[in-house]
């Protein structure tokens, strides 16, 4: 049994139900070195897309779970612009849920289309869950023109 990440005081109920999503979505799907990551995202409209990690053989060939899930609410016809929220979780060797950073191309993915969405990580630091603009995980970010 898998132990699930406990939402931190601060977390928004919209956002607790984003953790809840991602964590369902890897326990169903999980494979040790080609599924472990999971994504849950929210528009201002309230839908909810999730995406899961897929490892290829070649590195480059793997996509992660953010990409995924952006490119889900694309296809329902969602403008990427209204993602609100995303949360990003991985399961660590000792069969517990970690919430996760984006990786830094995902973090430039998210910015391009949702610079202003929250996004919340796992410190290094203390372990501590925490919030952040996603812009402000990319610190003199280029901003590209859509």
């Amino acid at each position: 049994m898998t132990l699930h990440v406990t939402p931190p005081a601060q977390m928004p109920a919209a956002d607790r139900l984003l953790l809840s999503r991602a964590q369902e979505l890897l326990d169903r799907v999980w494979v040790d070195g080609r599924h472990e990551v999971a994504t849950a995202l929210r528009t201002a409209s309230g839908e909810i897309f999730t995406g899961v990690h897929l490892e290829g053989s070649c590195r480059r060939s793997s996509i992660c779970a953010e990409g995924i899930a952006l490119g889900a609410a694309r296809a329902g016809g969602v403008a990427l612009s209204s993602v609100e929220a995303v949360v990003s979780v991985q399961i660590k060797p000792a069969g517990r849920f970690r919430i996760i950073a984006p990786c830094g191309v995902c973090r430039e993915l998210i910015c391009d289309y949702a610079p202003d969405a929250t996004v919340w990580l796992t410190s290094p630091a203390d372990d501590s869950i925490g919030s952040f603009r996603a812009l402000d995980l990319l610190p003199e970010k280029s901003r590209r023109q859509w």
